[in-house]
């Protein structure tokens, strides 16, 4: 059995210790914000917050988990911090297909609650896990930066 805390919740699952992060996510907990891409830990699709990192939950055995502090976008939603990402996002035109946007968000998390105030080489360095094939990253950039801005203070 394997205990973590989930999106502020104590869980356990019984699944095999060697069972994919993301499967369990999915298929047990019911939380279909990380997507399956690549399945390879490239595309940044199914990225989470690991004890406050970014980590890509396609390459997580559930057994390494014990004891973590799990957040996934389905979680994260419901903050004030996703909701300046979300509008600025949505202001910059950085959303379309919305595939790649929950690890996006989440990779956003990441680095505007590391560094409030990011040069766009930070901007782009922090989501460089994470592939948008419609958008394009330039209006991705400008919404990150939008946010760090908007929610001064926040982060």
């Amino acid at each position: 059995m394997v205990k973590f805390k989930l999106n502020g919740n104590e869980v356990k699952t019984d699944a095999p210790p060697t069972a994919r992060l993301l499967d369990i996510l999915r298929d047990e907990y019911n939380l279909i914000g990380p997507k399956e891409g690549c399945g390879e830990g490239e595309c940044g699709a199914c990225s989470i917050l690991v004890n406050n990192l970014v980590q890509n939950s396609c390459l997580i055995p559930i057994g390494a988990m014990e004891g973590a502090d799990i957040v996934t976008i389905d979680g994260y939603c419901k903050t004030e911090r996703y909701k300046i990402l979300n509008e600025c996002y949505a202001l910059a035109g950085g959303v379309q297909c919305g595939f790649c946007i929950p690890g996006m968000i989440i990779a956003s998390e990441a680095l505007l609650s590391k560094n409030p105030h990011p040069t766009e080489d930070e901007i782009r360095e922090g989501i460089s896990g994470n592939l948008c094939r419609c958008t394009g990253y330039n209006m991705i950039v400008d919404a990150i930066d939008s946010a760090a801005k908007k929610g001064e203070g926040l982060w």
